[in-house]
């Protein structure tokens, strides 16, 4: 027995708390032509309830599709509970959008709005890709709700067709559902919403199958549970043939750098495909300060030719995959709700080592150059005609606030040697600092009012704080 299939069968609720079945059933989905029309053929087939959970339902023709379906399963009697992220949707879909689902058989939540006595409580996001239908179907993966995962016209030049971003998710039946669906309770509550509508049973997490399926385990991610992380540290330093990822927002911290280059060096296949045009720039420009070290380490990086690559997933020596919510950053890691599911097969691990060998196909790999040095450059033929910077997400500004501060703790601490392909990295903090140390000298107010608000902000809410423990007390 591989020790990975060993760790799946022993050491799961350990290293990642989670919930673990057999019995379950699987398929992948690929990108949003597999994957919205299974979602919305289970939407229409619901018979009692519908959990949707996602960071994204965005206002334009594919989530109005999606609300149509909603609405005339509501109108069928379902039962539906629709929970989305503030932040994820607060330019993507207005009010407008949200009357629509006022219907007597549907409850909707936002997930972390802004809050006057918690001035820094929109680093954590909901970043969960979730829908449960009746307890008996469940999917999951990286998809949003929204005309990024079917392309189309380009808005700047309709003759020409963008395609869809490269994305996975996953279908499930069996007892996993009831963990998933149980993972989605938890998130309704953390949004300040009531339980489950009177007379609906909770999920059964006791159920579990005789029949022939597969091990599943569901790792629902909390804020500072790092579930995932302790399980990704692990896959990687155990690993004994392969480790191949896909990571749309790849900034990991040094720890888990090494441990995918020692993983190299000790002979094991590692790959990576992250996108090679990212539509959040800073994201991209820090995930490339890790290539030169993993690079000389033996890890082999491909770069996705298209507009996005999107998907999280992993797939280890023939017998582990991975596919959710999480990327490789510590915002998935730390911060956000997350959900993934690791499946213990080996004909599913196959499904996705094909998959990953036919993105290789429309991917360019990253070499060094002898001699050189700095950020190791794609070979020629790289396609830019996909790059569009467009601002989104800002808890990813928490992996890469992290980033930074480890490489410029490091520079004046001595505690680890810096790459090279950390000198951006640094060159930029010491152009921001030097930005600021001129505001400071010459422009004081452009500092001192935003520094006093934001200081007055903390303290009253700090003060309400302690008003609120005081009468407790």
């Amino acid at each position: 027995m591989k020790v990975l299939e060993s760790l799946a069968s022993r050491a799961y609720s350990r290293i990642a708390d989670a919930q673990q079945s057999n019995g379950n059933h699987a398929k992948l989905l690929r990108d949003g032509t597999e994957t919205y029309p299974a979602w919305l053929a289970a939407i229409a087939a619901a018979q009692h309830t519908i959990d949707l959970e996602n960071y994204i339902i965005q206002d334009d023709g594919v989530g109005q599709r999606f609300a149509n379906a909603l609405v005339t399963a509501a109108i069928n009697g379902v039962k539906i509970r629709i929970l989305y992220d503030w932040l994820g949707c607060l330019t993507r879909s207005k009010s407008k959008f949200w009357s629509q689902f006022d219907h007597p058989n549907i409850q909707r939540r936002a997930y972390n709005p802004p809050h006057p006595l918690a001035p820094l409580s929109w680093i954590s996001r909901d970043h969960r890709k979730v829908l449960v239908v009746d307890h008996k179907i469940a999917f999951t993966g990286g998809l949003c709700i929204g005309h990024n995962w079917t392309g189309g016209p380009d808005p700047k030049n309709p003759a020409k067709i963008i395609p869809p971003w490269r994305d996975t998710a996953v279908q499930i039946e069996g007892p996993a559902v009831a963990h998933i669906a149980a993972a989605f309770e938890d998130s309704w509550e953390a949004a300040g919403a009531k339980t489950l509508p009177k007379g609906e049973p909770l999920p059964n997490l006791d159920i579990q199958s005789s029949e022939p399926g597969l091990n599943i385990s569901v790792i629902a991610g909390r804020p500072t549970a790092l579930r995932l992380y302790r399980l990704e540290q692990l896959v990687a330093e155990i690993a004994e043939e392969n480790l191949w990822l896909t990571d749309g927002y790849f900034v990991a911290t040094t720890a888990y750098v090494r441990a995918l280059a020692n993983a190299a060096r000790a002979g094991i296949d590692v790959r990576l495909i992250l996108p090679g045009s990212s539509d959040w720039p800073l994201v991209g420009a820090l995930s490339k300060t890790s290539f030169r070290p993993l690079l000389e380490a033996g890890v082999r990086i491909f770069e996705w030719n298209g507009p996005m690559v999107h998907a999280k997933t992993a797939v280890a020596d023939g017998i582990w995959s991975r596919i959710g919510s999480s990327n490789s950053n510590l915002a998935s890691w730390v911060s956000n709700r997350e959900l993934d599911v690791t499946i213990t097969d080996a004909n599913f691990a196959a499904e996705m080592e094909s998959m990953f060998e036919q993105d290789m196909q429309n991917c360019t790999e990253i070499l060094l150059r002898p001699g050189r040095t700095g950020i190791p450059r794609p070979r020629a033929g790289r396609d830019k005609s996909y790059a569009r910077p467009t601002g989104q997400q800002a808890s990813r500004l928490v992996s890469g606030a992290i980033g930074i501060g480890s490489t410029i703790r490091a520079t004046f601490t001595k505690t680890r040697q810096l790459g090279t392909g950390e000198l951006f990295t640094l060159a930029g903090a010491a152009t921001v600092l030097l930005v600021l140390a001129l505001l400071a000298a010459f422009f004081p107010k452009c500092l001192a009012w935003p520094l006093a608000f934001l200081l007055l902000w903390t303290s009253v809410s700090l003060a309400l704080h302690a008003i609120k423990l005081w009468r407790h007390r």
